[in-house]
């Protein structure tokens, strides 16, 4: 097994968005888009503009992307937080204001007990985020 688990978010039809969204965050590129009308397999005309996969990647950082199928309800929870890593006190300040802007903060950005500036935020699409910069 390879030392890195890849997050893989599933939207209601907001995948699109969500690409766009989080490639501007994290000044990365989008990959791989593929949308279910592509697929080599049949799917309702309502699907064909939506994401099947696609992927957001800079550097070592790989996040998988897709919507979910027609018909198969999505429930967004907090059972799931991505933690990032970040290398340096602009860029957890970074991430944390452009994801705060219309989203959620859950723990403002901080100076914690474990050495770290640490904040945590749920994004406009209620994926929350643990942000955490070692000093």
């Amino acid at each position: 097994m390879k030392n890195q688990v890849t997050p893989y978010l599933i939207f209601d039809r907001k995948a699109k968005d969500a690409l766009a969204f989080y490639a501007e965050v994290f000044q990365a590129e989008i990959t791989d888009l593929q949308t279910y009308g592509e697929a080599d397999f049949p799917t309702p005309e309502e699907a064909n503009d939506l994401v099947l996969h696609a992927k957001i990647k800079k550097g070592d950082m790989l996040i998988m992307v897709s919507d979910t199928f027609p018909g198969n309800p999505l429930e967004v929870g907090n059972n799931v937080s991505l933690v990032l890593e970040c290398e340096s006190d602009s860029e957890i300040q970074h991430l944390y204001d452009a994801m705060c802007e219309k989203g959620l903060s859950l723990m403002e950005l901080q100076d914690t007990f474990w050495g770290a500036k640490y904040g945590k935020v749920k994004d406009q699409f209620g994926v929350q985020w643990d942000l955490n910069f070692t000093k």
